[in-house]
């Protein structure tokens, strides 16, 4: 057994841990907390010499031909191996605590100088993050060992040290027993993976410094210290300001050594569990409305700077996110830094998953005492723990962080009773979660109840139930691909009962690779086992830029709720401690696509408290689309912090249509109708048009027909086999709905009218719906469809979609409607958009989905006209879809550079489209 595979050497010489700080030399920089402009603070970042070795064992010290490698960085995006994306499967075979007898091996190396100053006092190296374990030498001597790839590491080097120059060096597996601990849902990257600084501290130095505080006091376990208010004043406690996510008011308490000032920056806070199973912060019942958050970058893999971190904030305070879940491990201390300075509650989690124990035997078994799963096993809870308590340690002082989690998806065994018991006894001031519990019926001394993806009765069923405990959702509503749906009956439930306490979507972003403008994912890179776009599982892109579900995903959290109640409308504040005064509220009046009257307005409104305001518009006689009511809050900065919409009772003119166009039977296949400048060419073996001339230009490429098919969404993975079949084979699908014929029983002749009956079924398959259609000419050319369609009694699966496809020859073709828009939106994902008059074209209606999909659609429409003059009107609403792809192509390509234009355009006309799903 190789020593990185013994349980028992978990680290050599590693200091221990302590709580996140830097030491500065004056008082003046400590209250600035810029870690940069310490003269304590060497960051060693930047260009180091790297080797790479195919196995660790062909390692020789005499290496010559270095070549460069940045710091913090994975060697994978950077000529190394390539990336590999898998997600429950370990990537090598399960053996624990055994790996790879080939283990690759990256060796770094650097000079330093020691800073003047530095000579009379001790030296230390932390490691943010180091993937998987790493070996540390300093001038050719060995200093020490560590595992635990997301965890700090800290090392003295001053009995190490001489005069002028020293040589670090840093021999990085890819694997160690350890990584049987880090089977997270990610690509697998190897390096340096985090900041890498040298620290100068004073002999006999302030070590470890653990703040505690509540409502009313702040404790410092340390002798010489003072607490400074967030303008550099000495505190006055006597008042104090309270930290919370929407106010995060930041105290600095700074721990004075000899020659060292170490600033904490603090919040007075504090986290109970109230009887009825609500979670409080000062004595407030709040909502987890959260994001699971994977350090991923679209070129860097997991290294994330600083601006990078902020940015991700920023944006997630744009979206009214206000809660984050490390997933699955814990992030960077200046994320935390950042989360305590901006305003989260930080779901603070273990770097520990053992997933691939579930299908260590082949058939996924999720038995809590199924044998391979390591939580059971005696020899592994140093490992559990330790990973516990270097997070804990770590971050303890963040106001930030208010629930521990013991990881992530490792079944539920002794080793977390044993976690648990030491956090508990570690750190009384927060709660602790983890989902896995859920296997044992949460039979354990967990403080949270805590399930993924329940369906919406389930975890209502949960959030009424005699357990006292609070109910959390760590992951929900996964927002893979075009997605998710229905995120706010989720939140409803959240205000409808006080144990539940909220959730986090399953996921921030996109976690692909990006390679000129395209983006990758597993299987892309030779992977033997791999879980194809399964990384591509975000509420924004690779790239950070927003989605339809993104916006959705921003409405279901907003704080400002609104709805009908005995003819008026109510508005309520769901901010917890946030009075609503510092919003604008826009009401505008919308009519067939026009904004007849508008009102700027502000609400004093405490939090949770409501108020009723009448719709202060006078209403239209009548309207021919719709008219809707608008609402609007605005930030100061400018940012939409909630919007709603609210369909109003107008009556709705009838669609003028000119006279009755009488049908002649030629008795052939094909009827010609003539309707003033509008040529109809009726093919009665399709039921249906297969040309129509405007001007005498013809406007179709195929005729159209019915369909019940769309391209697959992610979220459609789990229906896969109920609609079609992706390679072709026949197996026991229910239906292939990718393979569709519409059978004509019959045409008939009436007056100005064509009935048509026929059926629409698959290949080797019973029709699975039938139909009678009608169409009406008139002389203007309007044609009235109406079509009573009846699924099969027994058919067991519900349709994608069901409606006509209409493939115009025109090529990225212009229209405008009366729909939801502008995005994207679905039966289950629309609230965020308001019903008008857009103008789009067909190309500008793709949206570029990693793994392309069905895109496009429009919910609640009421007209589609295109600029060729082709239109479809109705009163009750139908779906639309305009794309340049096939849905086959679409249906078919696996990245988007597979999609060929064909210089048409295809239209979907729909009924009914199926949601987006979860």
């Amino acid at each position: 057994m190789r020593d990185y595979e013994r349980l028992d050497i978990l680290s050599q010489n590693r200091m221990a841990g302590r709580a996140y700080y830097i030491p500065f030399e004056s008082l003046e920089k400590a209250l600035k907390g810029n870690r940069h402009e310490s003269a304590y603070y060497k960051l060693l970042n930047g260009t180091w010499n790297f080797k790479y070795f195919e196995n660790e064992a062909d390692y020789e010290e005499n290496i010559t031909d270095w070549v460069q490698m940045p710091v913090p960085s994975c060697w994978q995006l950077n000529g190394y191996e390539k990336p590999y994306y898998i997600n429950v499967n370990y990537p090598y075979s399960f053996d624990p605590p055994y790996v790879p007898s080939v283990n690759p091996c990256g060796i770094y190396e650097r000079t330093f100088t020691i800073d003047k100053g530095w000579e009379e006092r001790d030296t230390h190296i932390v490691f943010e993050g180091v993937n998987s374990c790493m070996y540390l030498y300093l001038n050719g001597q060995f200093v020490g060992y560590t595992q635990g790839a997301r965890c700090q590491a800290e090392f003295d080097l001053t009995e190490f040290l001489c005069q002028g120059e020293n040589t670090l060096r840093v021999k990085v597996l890819k694997w160690c027993s350890g990584s049987y601990l880090e089977d997270q849902d990610d690509m697998r990257w190897s390096g340096i993976i985090r900041d890498v600084y040298l620290l100068s501290r004073e002999k006999d130095c302030v070590w470890d410094i653990e703040i505690k505080t509540n409502t009313k006091n702040i404790e410092v376990n340390a002798e010489n210290y003072e607490i400074y208010d967030q303008e550099g004043n000495i505190a006055d406690l006597s008042d104090p300001i309270l930290w919370n996510a929407e106010k995060p008011y930041l105290y600095t308490v700074v721990v004075k050594g000899k020659t060292e000032f170490i600033p904490i920056r603090v919040g007075m806070r504090e986290i109970k569990i109230a009887e009825n199973g609500a979670l409080l912060i000062n004595g407030v019942a709040i909502k987890i409305k959260g994001v699971n958050h994977h350090d991923t970058h679209p070129t860097k893999g997991p290294c994330l700077d600083d601006e990078f971190i902020r940015n991700e904030l920023t944006l997630m305070k744009q979206l009214n996110i206000n809660a984050i879940r490390t997933s699955h491990y814990p992030p960077t201390p200046e994320f935390l830094n950042m989360c305590d300075e901006l305003g989260f509650y930080v779901i603070d989690e273990a770097d520990l998953e053992a997933h691939g124990c579930l299908t260590a035997k082949g058939p996924v078994d999720w038995s809590p005492n199924f044998e391979p799963w390591i939580s059971l096993k005696p020899e592994w809870e140093k490992a559990f723990v330790e990973r516990m308590s270097r997070m804990v340690e770590r971050d303890k002082n963040h106001p930030s962080v208010i629930i521990w989690s013991l990881g992530n998806e490792t079944g539920y065994g002794r080793n977390h009773d044993a976690m648990l018991e030491y956090v508990h006894g570690r750190d009384a001031s927060r709660p602790v979660q983890y989902e896995g519990a859920g296997l044992i019926s949460d039979k354990c001394d967990l403080d949270i109840r805590s399930r993924m993806y329940p369906a919406v009765d389930g975890l209502e069923k949960m959030a009424s139930d005699d357990d006292k405990r609070p109910v959390y959702m760590c992951e929900f509503s996964h927002a893979m691909g075009n997605g998710p749906g229905d995120v706010h009956d989720y939140v409803d439930i959240f205000y409808k009962y006080p144990k539940a306490i909220g959730g986090c979507i399953w996921e921030w972003a996109d976690h692909a690779v990006t390679i000129d403008g395209t983006d990758y994912y597993g299987g892309d890179f030779g992977e033997p086992l791999h879980d194809g776009n399964f990384c591509c599982d975000g509420m924004l892109f690779a790239d950070r830029s927003f989605k339809s579900g993104t916006l959705y995903i921003k409405y279901a959290f907003q704080n400002v709720r609104f709805a009908e109640e005995e003819g008026k409308i109510k508005i309520t504040n769901l901010f917890d401690f946030t009075s609503l005064s510092d919003y604008e509220f826009k009401l505008m009046l919308e009519c067939d696509g026009e904004i007849l009257d508008e009102k700027i307005t502000a609400f004093d409104l405490a939090p949770h408290e409501s108020t009723l305001i009448d719709i202060p518009f006078n209403l239209p006689d009548a309207c021919t689309k719709g008219c809707h009511l608008r609402i609007e809050a605005t930030a100061k900065d400018g940012n939409i912090i909630a919007c709603w919409e609210k369909e109003l009772e107008v009556e709705k003119a009838e669609i003028k249509l000119s006279a009755p166009l009488e049908i002649v039977d030629n008795g052939k296949n094909k009827l010609e109708i003539i309707a003033g400048d509008t040529v109809y060419l009726f093919n009665k073996s399709y039921g249906n048009f297969e040309s129509i001339k405007k001007d005498g230009k013809e406007l179709l490429a195929e005729p159209i027909k019915l369909g019940a098919f769309r391209a697959l969404q992610d979220n459609d993975r789990n229906l896969v086999n109920s609609w079609t079949t992706r390679d072709g084979t026949g197996g026991d699908n229910k239906v292939f709905l990718n393979a569709i014929e519409v059978k004509i029983y019959e045409n008939a002749i009436e007056g100005n009218k064509i009935i048509t009956t026929g059926c629409v079924s698959s290949i080797g398959r019973m029709p699975f719906v039938k139909f009678i259609q009608t169409a009406e000419f008139f002389k203007n050319g309007e044609v009235k469809f109406n079509l009573k369609a009846t699924v099969r009694e027994d058919l067991d699966v519900h349709l994608p979609r069901f409606g006509y496809e209409v493939v115009l020859l025109e090529e990225n073709a212009k229209f405008t409607y009366y729909a939801k828009g502008p995005e994207e939106t679905y039966c289950d994902m629309n609230l965020h958009t308001f019903t008008g008059e857009y103008a789009s074209s067909a190309e500008n209606e793709y949206v570029n989905y990693a793994y392309p999909q069905d895109h496009g659609n429009h919910f609640g429409a009421k007209a589609l006209v295109f600029s060729n003059g082709l239109g479809f009107i109705a009163r009750k609403s139908f779906e639309f879809a305009v794309s340049e792809y096939d849905k086959l192509n679409v249906y078919k390509a696996k990245h988007p550079f597979d999609l060929v234009k064909t210089g048409k355009t295809y239209v979907r006309i729909d009924y009914k489209d199926t949601g987006v799903g979860s």
